[in-house]
């Protein structure tokens, strides 16, 4: 099967994939987009997060062919949804590298596209909020406190923007 659809705002196009598939593979192998990663396979670690269509959706979960016509956004993507240029960070993105939230780096991918999407949503989330959208993301080297402080820095970067 032929799958079409939209990644990263480019229209790509995936050729002879199986009905079991999953989008994660398609995104990791077949397009070089290695940012999502590969781990539980089951959905439960959220390490292959991406946006289907606006939403946060394990990537592993996903049958490629469920992405025909939809629009995808991956780790590799977010700056370019936030108008930014290829290597500049997002608002998100910094506010991981200044709290120091990135350890070995394995469910960062997942964790900056799930900030990204309560962020747009939700520009000044209290602190149940933040957890519980990133609640789908296990962590096993920080602790989380980091991973939090991150967000809430990154909520107050983005207010502090947005303020004449």
């Amino acid at each position: 099967m032929r799958v079409n659809f939209t990644v990263n705002g480019r229209p790509q196009e995936a050729d002879d994939v199986w009905e079991g598939e999953s989008l994660l593979y398609v995104l990791r192998e077949r397009l070089g987009l290695p940012g999502s990663k590969n781990a539980c396979e089951q959905g439960e670690c959220g390490s292959c997060t991406v946006r289907l269509d606006g939403v946060t959706v394990c990537a592993c979960l996903v049958a490629a062919g469920q992405a025909e016509g939809c629009e995808v956004t991956t780790v590799e993507g977010l700056a370019g949804r936030a108008g930014l240029p290829d290597g500049e960070l997002t608002p998100v993105q910094q506010a991981f590298v200044d709290a120091g939230a990135v350890q070995c780096g394995f469910c960062t991918p997942g964790l900056l596209v799930a900030a990204d999407e309560l962020l747009e949503c939700d520009p000044d989330p209290s602190d149940a909020d933040i957890r519980e959208a990133l609640s789908g993301n296990l962590c096993r080297c920080t602790g989380y406190e980091k991973i939090l402080d991150a967000v809430r820095l990154a909520a107050a970067r983005t207010g502090e923007a947005a303020r004449p």
